[in-house]
């Protein structure tokens, strides 16, 4: 049998990436048995014997402050490790410590890895490894993971334990303690362990200008402005960004297209058929994948770079006040991030949120950010009826600016959905905000961006397509199956224009929402189909062929504000919906985050439109 290793850590001190140079490829993921926190496990061989390797939910501490910490608790409580390889951050040797005692009174057979010695380097300090081993009575190894430097060791160091079964000095010395006294005793005794074993010198000049940073990027000030601007930024480079290859995705699947066409015609496969496969499933994965993949292939890696460089945290810092006022978590505003791109996405994460409460307030608020499927719906908007140009185009900039105003009030209304939920919902203790900053590091480009869009773009992309695929026959069939001497598509649209025109919109835009429903990026093109009703998905080729068409079916400035409250505020997609059960296991839930943004869309559109 091999032998069992469990690697044990805070948040963000490598153990990852010590897992992964352990298991290489020889290790799979899933989730906890009736939790949604993710599951690592793999294995790997030294001197002819097999470990197998358990890398634990990052925890700060032992006494079940997250969903994270309890597993990590419950494990280690409820499993026999021969070595648990505790990873701390050298940078901040005494918060580390602490919890490196919490486990070493748990459990008998450990290591210590002190992971990024080389940042620690930078800010001044030394830690004395073995020194730290003798005070501990377990090996303690220095390395640098992310270099590759001092995993070896690290091998070594658990082929040790394991096979001597070593025991730490600190597991019999705290077992007769209460809570209360060992939680006093393990502050102190790492206190005196930082005294003795390691050595402070002057600051770098690094970690000199990382607080100049901090103290204009958390600033009262000055945080929430460049906060502002720096989504701003980010926005525009998508925008932007985007146009080019969804041009050259649009056409190439337009090409396609035309060779299907000859295939079916010389296989002689009846019209129904080909109209099924052609107009309706392929002309739906095309738009969907010429709409989503440009902006989430820019988005997703943008953001992950900030991630990486340290910026993130900052601006969950920044509005957790105003998160706290409404009953809500400033890791929330992380995810609203996330759901700018993908609401799926953002509901998974979610899941850093350690109150169940603000968990919950997390995942129902999330869909009143925008995803990538609904913003070309807006910006289409903007740029056609509020442009100062004739054709209706704006500037970049201008765009930008006016779609950080409208995520402005995304961020506004989920305040106010936040407070009336957290009023709503049972009463519950809120949770502390314990949050991280982590240095300013630049970032990993290379590797960043290729995991960001193997890991999210591709992942997004893929649920996407798997539901638009289905989506397209049915949105076909509706557009091709006449009764009478109209389509099924246009007694939808006769049946819902009266509650469409008291929201200031009209039929059509009711039943492309509903239709779109698999898929927001197929909103547009139903909407061009109904109105010229050629029983297919239409793509318009210009902005003013575009903005002809919509003011001839009576459009206005007022039908534009309507569509784009509604664009926001409507039922997530069906893959956010998949998501919402999976995160909550509640069929309830699912149904009020569905209900919640579109009852709040429904009376903003009808206001709207009796005050325009």
């Amino acid at each position: 049998m091999p032998y069992k290793v469990a690697l044990a850590g805070n948040p963000n001190v490598g153990k990852s990436t010590i897992f992964n140079a352990l298991t290489g490829l020889k290790q799979h993921t899933g989730n906890w048995t009736g939790k949604t926190v993710e599951s690592c496990e793999g294995h790997f061989s030294e001197n002819n014997e097999m470990y197998s390797v358990v890398d634990l939910p990052g925890a700060y501490s032992l006494s079940s402050f997250s969903r994270e910490e309890a597993v990590t608790a419950d494990c280690l409580q409820s499993t026999s490790f021969d070595c648990v390889a505790i990873v701390l951050n050298a940078g901040v040797p005494e918060r580390n410590l602490i919890f490196a005692l919490q486990v070493l009174s748990m459990v008998p057979h450990a290591i210590l890895c002190l992971n990024l010695t080389d940042e620690a380097a930078k800010k001044g300090l030394q830690i004395n490894a073995g020194q730290l081993s003798k005070r501990l009575g377990i090996p303690v190894v220095s390395c640098c993971a992310a270099k590759k430097q001092g995993l070896r060791e690290v091998k070594r160091a658990i082929a040790l334990v394991c096979r001597t079964k070593q025991e730490n000095a600190f597991f019999r010395h705290l077992q007769p303690l209460r809570e209360d006294a060992a939680d006093r005793l393990l502050h102190r005794y790492a206190k005196q362990l930082c005294d003795t074993c390691v050595t402070r010198t002057a600051a770098d000049r690094k970690t000199r200008r990382d607080r100049k940073i901090d103290r204009i990027l958390t600033a009262k000030a000055t945080g929430i402005p460049l906060m502002l601007l720096l989504c701003g930024v980010l926005f525009w480079l998508t925008a932007v960004g985007a146009n080019y290859p969804s041009g050259w995705l649009s056409t190439l699947f337009a090409a396609v297209k035309e060779r299907l066409v000859t295939v079916c015609s010389a296989f002689a496969l009846p019209k129904f058929l080909s109209g099924i496969i052609i107009d309706g499933i392929y002309t739906t994965l095309g738009w969907v994948v010429s709409v989503m993949l440009p902006p989430m292939a820019i988005f997703f890696p943008l953001f992950s770079l900030l991630e990486d460089a340290g910026f993130l945290p900052r601006i969950a810092f920044n509005l957790d006040r105003c998160f706290a006022k409404c009953g809500a978590h400033g890791k929330q505003s992380l995810c609203m991030m996330m759901g700018i791109g993908c609401n799926a996405c953002g509901v998974t994460g979610c899941r850093i949120i350690e109150n169940d409460k603000e968990r919950l307030i997390a995942v129902l608020t999330n869909t009143f950010m925008p995803c990538n499927g609904r913003l070309p719906i807006i910006i289409a908007m903007l740029t056609l009826f509020f442009a100062d140009s004739p054709n209706g185009w704006v500037s970049s900039c201008h765009i930008a600016m006016l779609m950080v105003a409208i995520l402005a009030g995304c961020v506004l209304i989920t305040l106010a959905a936040s407070k009336v939920l957290s009023t709503a919902l049972k009463s519950q203790s809120p949770s502390g905000f314990l949050l991280e900053l982590p240095p300013y590091r630049a970032p990993r480009l290379l590797k960043t961006v290729t995991r960001s869009f193997l890991d999210r773009t591709l992942f997004v992309l893929g649920r996407a397509v798997a539901v638009a695929a289905p989506a397209g026959a049915v949105i076909w069939l509706c557009a091709n199956i006449y009764i009478g001497d109209a389509s099924v598509l246009a007694y939808c649209t006769d049946f819902l224009d009266p509650v469409g025109r008291f929201l200031g919109l009209d039929g059509v835009i009711l039943t492309a929402l509903l239709l779109g429903f698999p898929a927001n990026e197929t909103v547009i093109p139903i909407i061009l189909m109904a109105y010229t009703a050629n029983g297919t998905l239409t793509e318009f080729t210009g902005s003013e062929q575009l903005y002809s068409l919509l003011t001839q079916n009576g459009w206005t400035a007022a039908t534009a504000v309507c569509m784009i409250i509604i664009t926001v505020l409507h039922f997530p997609c069906s893959t956010t919906c998949l998501t919402i059960k999976k995160e909550t296991g509640s069929l309830k839930w699912t149904l009020l985050s569905m209900a919640i943004p579109t009852i709040t869309g429904v009376v903003l559109c009808a206001v709207t439109a009796h005050v325009l």
